[in-house]
C-alpha cells in the first residue's frame, strides 16, 4: 500500500519508476500540455484530454461529448513520450474529407506513402502530422497513430 502512495507521487515516480519497471500516472500538467498540443495540431479548441477512467497511465481524448482517440504514455527509455491513437471509421475514398470535416480544419490532407499503399500521411500544410493505417485489407477503417515527444509540448 505504501508502494502505491508513493507512485502518486510525481516527483518520486519519475525518479524512481524506470529502476522499479513501474509506469507513472499522467500528471495534470501533461494533460493540459497534450490538450494544447491536439487543440494547436487540429486546430480544433473542442478537443480534450482527461486521464483514462481504467488506466492513471493512460489518457482519452474528446472531441465535445463524444471520445476519438487514446495517448499512451511511453517512458521505457526515461524519457517520457506518448501516443496518440484514432480510430477513424470511414473508408480510403472519403478520409480526408472525414478528417477535415471532423476537426473543421481544410488545412488537413492525406499524402501518400511512397511505396506504401496499406497506409497514407496525415499532413497539416506541409507538416507531418501521424500515419494512417488501413485496418483491414479492403480499407474500410483505418487508425490514425501520432507520436508526441515531450520536446513537442515544451512551449505549450
Amino acid at each position: 500500500m505504501l508502494m502505491l502512495g508513493l507512485a502518486d507521487d510525481p516527483l518520486f515516480c519519475q525518479r524512481h519508476a524506470p529502476r522499479l519497471n513501474w509506469r507513472c500516472p499522467l500528471e495534470k500538467a501533461e494533460l493540459r500540455k497534450l490538450q494544447g498540443f491536439l487543440r494547436e495540431t487540429f486546430g480544433h479548441q473542442g478537443i480534450k484530454v482527461t486521464q483514462a477512467r481504467k488506466n492513471p497511465e493512460d489518457a482519452e481524448v474528446q472531441l465535445g461529448e463524444r471520445q476519438i482517440g487514446t495517448i499512451v504514455l511511453d517512458d521505457e527509455d526515461g524519457d517520457r513520450s506518448f501516443s496518440f491513437e484514432m480510430k477513424i471509421p470511414v473508408a480510403r475514398d472519403v478520409l480526408q474529407e472525414y478528417l477535415r470535416t471532423l476537426f473543421e480544419n481544410d488545412k488537413l490532407k492525406i499524402v501518400a506513402r511512397h511505396k506504401k499503399n496499406d497506409s497514407v500521411e496525415l499532413n497539416r500544410g506541409e507538416d507531418f502530422l501521424g500515419v494512417v493505417s488501413a485496418d483491414d485489407p479492403k480499407g474500410k477503417s483505418f487508425t490514425l497513430q501520432m507520436a508526441i515527444l515531450d520536446i513537442d509540448l515544451e512551449d505549450i
